[in-house]
């Protein structure tokens, strides 16, 4: 038997067995190594409902191996129950509150191992900053995808049913029928939204075993996987492979190159670059950019695509996508099954893995390649691009993917709005003319705590008038279910004195995703030179004091207080 980290602290204080025994531990069991089991389960959302299945499976897994659970539990929230009030502005700053509070957990004796169960926006993203402070041996197990819905739907229908219930054009059925089908089982939301988009950077990183991120969530296939995970820690203990020893910066670019490939959120851009941050390592948006024009878009996943997640994992998922990438990958990174990608991906093969997922995959008649593309068969690059200008000097984002080729170029006069509820009143009430670029601002980490705004997408998305004409530029943040010409991450934002702070109304905003620009070129609807526009904005400048803003109490406080800008990731500092 190996022996215990936590050998020390126990001979040194004869209450930690005696505490452990107080909770159905035997003498065998303080004896063998104990392993930390961190899940975010609770009522929270369906990503999360189900975790302590898969925490009692990967229990079970680590008795099998010889070794000790111990289940701690801190519940995620969910964006979709924060939608349209204060909530939101709570969600961003709850990844820095888990991570703290897995730390805490994991820093009270030394574990041998840690099990980190979470599938959803935040919760992923926080475990890997957790196990990125604490470097001990940690498997993350993905929470999965929840089952699709009525016509390969989506919970998303959520964003276009409410806007058109706005104007009254939804019938009670229909908004029944959705509410009784658009979340159908327990799992992450079923599109490559920031939820999904985690669980596969997980796998990409090499934190989680070959094939689990989006794996469907009622499949029994998940919770064999979860025992596995569980009794395979002990391995990864006895050969001390840590966190860090799989998190580097070689596994960051392997990542990086598989979220091009998959369209993944927007919202990886603030969470990738805060778990690197945990490691010491840099991680700018840009390297994100300058890999996305390199690396073939290549899946067919909505919100950019036609079909949900689960397909995507009957297609082969993130195993899939990095054999069609192979050649770009670096294959010699150590993943958490202790063996390189390269290894890993050969014995996932040999195992019968890539032929088990197409055999579900035959059962709706989709060829593979409908869902996941050879390199070949795509004609596409990427899918977000870093624009940066005199409207976002430290940058902004936009996932091009989901906007249309005729606007990738746009040039319009902004509606400039102070916050996102009076911008959806104006959208709502049919203020906004087309062409415009709708401007939200003091919506940043500092800000209000960085809500996302899908509500205010979907709202001119399903808007016959504006859809296809009408952007948003904000320093606060989208939905990976988000669709059309929306940038955020808008840096610096307004409350720094940023100078979205200094637009003003029909100021002519440039969008050039090509360019990967964004720029105020003219001021009251006339087009000026970069230098009149820079006269403009530094006259303003003296005359710019910050809105009295809503006070703040708390957690929301103490996070706005201290996040860093979102191009840098939004942690607290």
């Amino acid at each position: 038997m190996q022996k215990q980290r936590c050998e020390r602290v126990r001979d040194l204080w004869s209450q930690v067995d005696a505490l452990m025994m107080g909770m159905n531990w035997t003498r065998e069991d303080v004896e063998k190594p104990q392993i930390l089991v961190d899940d975010v389960q609770g009522d929270s959302h369906p990503g999360s409902y189900h975790l302590d299945v898969l925490s009692e499976e990967a229990s079970i897994g680590v008795y099998e191996a010889g070794g000790r659970p111990a289940k701690f539990h801190v519940t995620d929230i969910c964006d979709g129950w924060a939608q349209g009030h204060e909530g939101m502005n709570f969600i961003l700053c709850s990844r820095g509150i888990i991570a703290d509070m897995v730390e805490i957990h994991a820093s009270v004796i030394p574990w041998d191992g840690m099990l980190l169960l979470s599938g959803c926006d935040k919760s992923t993203p926080a475990h890997l900053m957790a196990a990125a402070r604490m470097d001990i041996p940690t498997i993350h197990i993905p929470a999965g995808a929840m089952r699709s819905g009525p016509g390969n739907s989506t919970s998303g229908l959520a964003g276009p049913l409410s806007a058109r219930k706005k104007k009254g054009h939804v019938d009670l059925a229909e908004m029944r029928d959705y509410k009784l089908t658009g979340c159908p089982s327990c799992g992450a939301c079923q599109f490559m939204g920031t939820a999904s988009t985690m669980q596969c950077m997980s796998e990409a990183l090499g934190m989680a075993l070959p094939g689990t991120a989006l794996m469907p969530a009622t499949m029994a296939e998940i919770r064999r996987m979860a025992r596995a995970a569980g009794k395979h820690i002990l391995y990864l203990a006895e050969k001390g492979i840590t966190a860090r020893k799989i998190m580097t910066k070689a596994n960051f670019t392997n990542a990086m190159k598989v979220h091009a490939a998959i369209g993944g959120s927007t919202n990886a851009y603030i969470h990738m670059p805060a778990i690197a941050h945990e490691l010491g390592l840099e991680l700018h948006p840009r390297e994100f950019d300058a890999i996305g024009q390199e690396i073939k878009y290549i899946t067919n996943i909505q919100p950019s695509g036609k079909y949900t997640a689960e397909l995507f994992w009957f297609a082969g998922g993130i195993p899939m996508v990095q054999h069609m990438l192979r050649d770009q990958l670096d294959l010699d990174v150590l993943t958490v099954t202790g063996h390189s990608l390269g290894d890993s991906l050969a014995m996932l093969e040999q195992d019968g893995f890539f032929n088990r997922c197409l055999g579900h995959l035959k059962s709706y008649g989709i060829p593979r390649e409908d869902v996941i593309r050879t390199t070949e068969q795509s004609d596409k690059c990427g899918s977000i691009a870093v624009l940066e200008g005199n409207l976002a000097p430290q940058g902004a984002v936009v996932k091009y993917a989901a906007v249309k080729p005729d606007m990738h170029r746009h040039i319009g006069p902004a509606a400039v709005f102070d916050s996102e509820d009076d911008a959806q009143s104006a959208i709502i009430a049919g203020k906004i003319r087309p062409g415009s670029v709708v401007v939200i601002r003091y919506e940043g980490p500092k800000g209000s705590g960085m809500p996302e705004m899908f509500m205010t997408t979907d709202a001119i998305v399903y808007d016959e008038t504006l859809n296809g004409t009408v952007a948003i530029v904000t320093d606060g943040r989208f939905s990976g279910a988000t669709s059309g010409p929306c940038i955020g991450h808008v840096s610096p934002e307004a409350v720094d004195g940023g100078p979205i702070a200094l637009l003003e109304n029909d100021d002519l905003i440039e969008i050039n995703i090509p360019e990967r620009a964004l720029r105020v070129v003219g001021v009251k609807g006339e087009e000026k030179t970069s230098e009149e526009v820079e006269a403009v904005l530094a006259e303003r400048r003296k005359n710019w004091t910050l809105p009295e803003r809503p006070e703040k109490r708390g957690v929301l406080k103490r996070y706005s207080d201290s996040a860093v800008s979102a191009m840098e990731g939004a942690y607290m500092r």
